[in-house]
């Protein structure tokens, strides 16, 4: 029996819908949707971040004073990296090239932290300064991109790696008869070429066009905050703290404006006969009169009032209206050193409560530092295998290898006498155990080293560089000659007082 017509139709459609709908997302057979994938590329309000940073936006002026110590906290306490290459002749490298941009290190965190995101791009340039650097005809130079020029990043579908970079800027100036000359600079930078496009008058020193990447790898290294794999962009540290700044900011100048209103004191007259009281202190006989022409009555040179029987005079003062906003500002600010993850005592608290502060949100400080270092040491590592490879190619050194390691300060909330007693605790403590037969020398000799800088490996893997064992060994050696030799002094001064006797 052949089917109807209707049915075929129907069945077809439901396949169409079928094809239509697991393309979309949705799965028939459990009846749940699944969101396809996207790679969020919104990204943060630089201008209103920088505001908010430099505390010039008057939507939030007082409050946004916490913006710069939040910042700054973690950028000083973070300090920047040192990298450690196995390679001599790469070491010496990257110590020159860092060690001279050390500040533009700070300024990228800073600005990463701020703004969500930093672009580096390392040029090899020519020295204009040829006079005053005669010793380099070329040099690495390390540039800062506003992270709103990058207008795009282009990416492989697949690896999610970065195929090409696409810069826009605005670029004015003035020409030779002082007009103002203005152009869109669009570049687009991949591993193989750089490409110019110019929509406007033409800069006298850039011509549009394409030359080739002489590197083979595109020389730009994003630091992204608080970056994830769902997020094409960073996330300003200023972001989540934003709202409670705008409360304070609201609740201060409301509180403001009522103590400007409600800081002076009003008169309260208690009076049985109004003419009669301005007679007596005004030398006014007609209340009406003087009311019709507009009359005022100044208070000024009229200490002294004279009042009839049950006449009386009082200031009426309204409760201080900063003092009611108290509790609410306290918690906003709570809620800012929570949010930000700052340490109180960073905001200028009083003494008591820094002490506080210090041992007890110290700990919240180290781990958010250690977490920013982690997002960054990759982007970092990256940097340095750029520097090496343009050094490398330009100058034609050979370096063993590009890899490297970074090395930070260590953040001690400790002061000295914490040190001091620490150590003494740890060394009586392998002290004990040495003598008690279950711990070797070489064991707590390593375990000492951690906390003692100078200390070297008990037993050196380099013949030439003695180790720990070897100047203990030595120290002793020459402790014993000293021994023997103040021996000898004091057996020859009792034989020189024997032979003075006799």
């Amino acid at each position: 029996m052949a089917k109807p017509k209707w049915l075929n139709w129907a069945v077809g459609e439901i396949s169409k819908l079928r094809d239509l709908l697991s393309f979309t997302g949705w799965r028939l057979y459990t009846g749940t949707y699944i969101t396809p994938y996207r790679l969020n590329s919104s990204r943060v309000d630089y201008a209103k971040a920088r505001a908010l940073y430099e505390n010039t936006d008057d939507a939030y002026k007082l409050g946004a004073g916490f913006a710069k110590t939040v910042i700054n906290t973690t950028v000083g306490f973070m300090g920047v990296p040192r990298f450690r290459s196995e390679d001599e002749e790469a070491q010496a490298v990257l110590d020159d090239f860092f060690s001279a941009n050390v500040s533009r290190m700070q300024l990228t965190h800073r600005n990463a932290m701020r703004d969500g995101d930093c672009f580096v791009w390392i040029t090899r340039e020519e020295n204009e300064d040829a006079t005053l650097y005669p010793e380099k005809k070329a040099r690495l130079v390390y540039n800062i991109i506003p992270p709103e020029q990058v207008v795009q990043i282009i990416r492989n579908p697949i690896t999610g790696s970065v195929r090409e970079y696409v810069l826009k800027s605005e670029h004015v100036w003035l020409d030779e008869s002082n007009n103002t000359r203005r152009c869109i600079v669009t570049q687009r930078i991949s591993k193989d070429r750089r490409l110019i496009q110019i929509d406007g008058d033409i800069p006298p020193d850039i011509q549009p066009g394409e030359e080739r990447n002489p590197w083979g790898f595109i020389p730009i290294v994003h630091f992204k905050n608080e970056g994830d794999e769902t997020k094409e962009f960073g996330q300003s540290d200023l972001e989540p703290i934003e709202p409670f700044m705008k409360a304070y900011h609201d609740v201060m100048l409301h509180a403001i404006q009522g103590s400007k209103m409600h800081s002076t004191p009003r008169l309260k007259l208690k009076l049985k006969d109004i003419a009669q009281f301005l007679q007596n202190n005004f030398g006014i006989t007609d209340p009406a009169e003087f009311a019709a022409k507009g009359g005022t009555i100044n208070l000024d040179g009229h200490e002294l009032l004279i009042f009839m029987d049950e006449e009386d005079a009082d200031f009426i003062e309204v409760k201080s209206a900063i003092g009611d906003a108290k509790d609410l500002l306290q918690l906003l600010f709570y809620c800012i050193v929570d949010t930000s993850e700052t340490p109180e005592f960073a905001f200028g608290v009083h003494t008591p409560s820094s002490h506080a502060s210090v041992k007890e949100q110290m700990p919240i400080l180290i781990r958010r530092i250690a977490r920013k270092r982690e997002y960054f040491t990759e982007a970092w590592q990256r940097l340095a295998r750029i520097v090496l490879a343009m050094t490398a190619q330009a100058e034609g050194k050979s370096f063993s290898t590009y890899a490297t390691t970074l090395e930070w300060d260590d953040i001690d909330p400790r002061d000295g006498k914490d040190v001091a007693e620490e150590l003494n605790l740890i060394t009586q403590a392998l002290n004990t155990a040495i003598q008690g037969g279950f711990l070797s020398i070489q064991a707590a000799a390593d375990f000492l080293k951690e906390y003692i800088t100078t200390m070297r490996d008990f037993i050196s893997d380099d013949p030439e560089v003695p180790g720990e064992r070897e100047r203990i060994i030595q120290d002793r050696i020459m402790q014993a000659r000293l021994e023997d030799g103040q021996l000898l002094q004091d057996e020859k001064q009792i034989i020189d007082a024997l032979n003075g006797q006799v």
